[in-house]
């Protein structure tokens, strides 16, 4: 139910994110309340989920979906609104869609579970965009900008990560094969 309700909050995250250009400081508010709300709705969803044994088949699946729809939504709407360089919007996403091949490249071989490294990527994007979107004084700039370095330095290193893990399930899978 939590996904779903994470699905949800991301157009009306947009729709406010966008209001009156992204120049309103209450919609932007609103934004950010909504955003940071969705994204602790996950760390609960997964966190109830496994507790009281409600993981399911829709939930492995929605899941991911509710977690690329929000940060990819912030993503693409900061850059659409200018306040966020398409570059970096375009290595997250590029990752993002990286990992979800790799993923399916691999799942003969066995499962890539999500990394330490890939959840603090997740902790450290939240944080950075969290800065991006609420409407803060001039002077958290350079704090904003250095978040978002670190976010796009922990996306790209975990990115090489995960890589490195598909070629050794890939590798190991094949040696395995090749025993029996």
């Amino acid at each position: 139910m939590l996904t779903v309700v994470r699905i949800l909050i991301v157009p009306v995250f947009l729709v406010a994110l966008f209001v009156d250009g992204g120049q309103s400081t209450l919609w932007r508010i609103v934004a950010g309340l909504l955003f940071v709300l969705a994204a602790v709705t996950d760390r609960y969803d997964g966190h109830l989920a496994r507790k009281h044994g409600l993981i399911t088949d829709f939930g492995k699946i929605a899941d991911p979906i509710a977690d690329k729809a929000l940060m990819g939504g912030a993503f693409i709407g900061l850059s659409i609104l200018g306040e966020l360089s398409w570059w970096i919007t375009a290595i997250v996403l590029f990752r993002e869609l990286g990992i979800t091949l790799l993923r399916f490249w691999v799942i003969r071989h066995g499962v890539m579970p999500a990394s330490r490294g890939g959840k603090l990527k997740t902790v450290i994007q939240i944080v950075a965009l969290s800065f991006f979107i609420f409407p803060l004084p001039g002077w958290v700039d350079p704090i904003s900008i250095t978040l978002m370095a670190a976010a796009v330095i922990v996306t790209v290193v975990t990115g090489v990560d995960y890589v490195i893990q598909a070629l050794r399930l890939r590798r190991d899978g094949r040696s395995r094969a090749s025993q029996v």
